[in-house]
């Protein structure tokens, strides 16, 4: 429930965003933050939250992020101003990047490694991978029928109702050694994730976001001053055991190849196609993702696990990229005509396939990993799978924007990262004993 909430909101507002911006009255530009607030926060903090989890107990820090997120949905429901409601929506994304990594954290604490695992975290993967889906179709219910405040404030209830499953939660039992929240790490990570993220969020783009250039270079330079006090740190953010991990290592870069895909540019790119290539309204182009989100949540919570049992989480990484890439490019070649044709068969495609790879990925990243670093494991994946949904947003928008502005061609190039995420499954195969 709780990493349901995180995820639905990170695409819930789209649609809202037309009746915030004439309520409010939003310029065009102040709109966008209602949206970016939220993820630039979320993606540069989440290694923060990661840590804390660590530190604190997974259990505390889901208590404490979800009061925050609560809390800040809250504000942003009642907001009367843009400016109220951005920084509402920012702090919605901090209390997520705690919330997101502590639930990941529980998974992997409480089930050890096998069959239990598998079947948790094929859950909780599911679950990320549908909130993009549900939230387009939440989004235009409770704004055609109630208002755009309800999009937040539907939180409350969600919210209220996780804490009260957190608290029930036994303690865990994991024994962590005396740490601490390294913060001058929490500042350069932070800042510096935030203003790269800042930077891909302006790139390719009319927006007009001031000063996108300097922030990437200033968002690369903490990042290099992050590295380097990282190795001095006595408490870092991510543990050297962790970049010495060859499967934790591999299975981070493609949750980046294949976060530029199945996280917000899929889902930006199929509602653009809906909406200006069918005509939909946005509650008819939400309405439409239903199919492709129940089938994406069957394959990743069900069908998977029980593959997992018999085939190679490598071969099924392979399998499904190349399912998507195939579902990728037939919704390349499809001629805008019927929801059938244009949408429907490739996106069950795609659905599948995604279905079939994240939660191999998903447990890729946590192989391994002592119980003492599994938060941090989970923020690192959190935040390529973030991060890997800005950039791949910015450089699809970037390129089709240099090809007569045919915004099919994302497809086509969404497909080149499937496919190479397909060709480097092979990394996660575990090395062959000696």
């Amino acid at each position: 429930m709780a990493q349901l909430m995180v995820v639905l909101d990170v695409s819930v507002v789209n649609v809202a965003l037309p009746s915030i911006q004439t309520a409010l009255t939003l310029s065009a530009a102040l709109s966008q933050w209602v949206a970016s607030a939220y993820t630039l926060t979320f993606a540069g903090t989440l290694l923060v939250g990661a840590r804390i989890a660590d530190v604190v107990g997974a259990r505390r820090a889901l208590i404490w992020g979800l009061a925050g997120f609560t809390a800040a949905s809250l504000v942003g429901g009642i907001a009367d101003s843009g400016w109220m409601l951005i920084g509402a929506r920012a702090a919605q994304g901090v209390g997520a990047a705690v919330v997101s990594p502590a639930t990941f954290t529980l998974l992997t604490t409480t089930y050890p490694e096998g069959a239990e695992r598998t079947r948790a975290v094929a859950v909780w993967t599911g679950v990320s991978l549908v909130g993009g889906g549900l939230g387009n179709i939440l989004s235009g219910t409770l704004t055609e029928y109630l208002s755009w405040r309800a999009v937040l404030l539907v939180n409350i209830p969600i919210g209220a109702a996780a804490i009260l499953g957190a608290l029930a939660l036994a303690l865990s039992r994991v024994q962590r050694p005396a740490a601490r929240v390294d913060l001058t790490g929490a500042v350069l990570a932070t800042t510096g994730l935030g203003c790269v993220a800042y930077a891909v969020s302006g790139a390719g783009t009319d927006s007009g976001l001031p000063l996108a250039p300097e922030a990437a270079l200033l968002g690369v330079g903490l990042l290099a001053a992050l590295v380097a006090q990282q190795r001095r740190s006595h408490s870092p953010l991510v543990p050297a055991s962790l970049l010495r991990n060859r499967a934790v290592v591999a299975g981070n870069v493609l949750t980046v190849l294949a976060g530029a895909c199945f996280q917000v540019p899929l889902w930006y790119f199929l509602t653009f196609q809906m909406q200006h290539g069918l005509g939909y309204t946005a509650l008819q182009a939400g309405m439409a993702f239903l199919p492709m989100t129940l089938v994406t949540m069957v394959f990743s919570a069900w069908v998977t696990p029980v593959l997992m049992r018999r085939v190679p989480s490598a071969d099924l990484v392979a399998a499904g990229a190349a399912l998507a890439t195939a579902g990728l490019v037939w919704q390349w070649l499809a001629v805008p005509a019927t929801y059938v044709s244009t949408f429907l068969g490739p996106a069950l495609v795609i659905g599948v396939g995604g279905g079939l790879l994240n939660t191999p990925l998903a447990t890729a990243v946590t192989t391994g990993v002592a119980p003492e670093d599994a938060g941090a494991a989970s923020g690192l994946m959190n935040t390529s799978k973030q991060f890997g949904g800005a950039i791949g947003l910015a450089a699809f928008v970037a390129f089709i924007g240099t090809t007569g502005d045919d915004y099919r061609l994302a497809f086509l190039a969404m497909a080149a990262l499937t496919a190479a995420v397909a060709g480097l499954a092979v990394t996660l195969r575990p090395r062959p004993s000696r």
